[in-house]
């Protein structure tokens, strides 16, 4: 697959939705707030694509991740109506599309994460990987709950959408601990798929070709 034919369903598909999430949504205040992540990343993934590439998985997780700000921002995370029709349906306490928008917080992001710290450190696929991943995760989700606060604090009931708690106290402490599980699952699940789409990136260095890789090359060559 070429680059265009990669890239350009991607893109053409981002601005659409981009488009649909601005049209009418719930609130143009919190779809700012919301969306404001997509926008940014997609500023910095263009500055930097000359210098750094990232893999194929990386932008297709960017883009599933961006996909679901958009969404949130159009209705608001407290009122996507598919959750909201599930909620009706199972008699849940919440609309729990907030819920999948923190999994998502660290499922996506821990492969970039991962995909940053093996290009540009030395370290190698293992344990120290591992954490070290999951601690980003969690401080960007900490972070993040930290700029929910300061806008709340700032713009008062304005923010209240923004926030989404749906009267849960223990909202925060939700969100941080959805993010989490999400960059441990997102590892396990797609750390040897990840280290297969690094093996194609051309100047890899060797000494972060996971061992179970070198080994499976070396018995192909013999």
């Amino acid at each position: 697959m070429t680059h265009k034919k990669f890239f350009i369903p991607l893109w053409v598909s981002l601005a659409l939705v981009f488009l649909w999430s601005l049209i009418n949504p719930h609130d143009l205040f919190t779809w700012f707030l919301e969306v404001f992540p997509v926008i940014a990343g997609v500023i910095i993934l263009v500055c930097t694509y000359s210098k750094f590439k990232f893999t194929r998985l990386s932008y297709f997780l960017l883009w599933c991740h961006a996909i679901i700000l958009l969404i949130g921002g159009h209705y608001t995370y407290a009122e996507v109506p598919f959750f909201n029709w599930l909620k009706d349906v199972f008699e849940l306490s919440r609309n729990h599309y907030d819920r999948v928008g923190h999994l998502a917080q660290g499922f996506f992001p821990a492969i970039v994460a991962r995909e940053i710290l093996l290009r540009t450190s030395p370290l190698r696929p293992g344990k120290w990987l591992f954490f070290l991943v999951t601690c980003v995760c969690l401080s960007f989700s900490a972070f993040y709950e930290l700029i929910e606060w300061r806008v709340a604090v700032t713009t008062g009931t304005a923010a209240e959408a923004f926030l989404g708690t749906q009267g849960d106290i223990w909202d925060t402490q939700w969100d941080m601990a959805l993010a989490l599980a999400g960059a441990i699952f997102s590892l396990l699940v797609l750390g040897k798929i990840h280290d297969t789409f690094l093996k194609n990136i051309k100047g890899q260095r060797t000494d972060q070709i996971p061992i179970s890789l070198e080994t499976s090359k070396s018995s192909e060559s013999t």
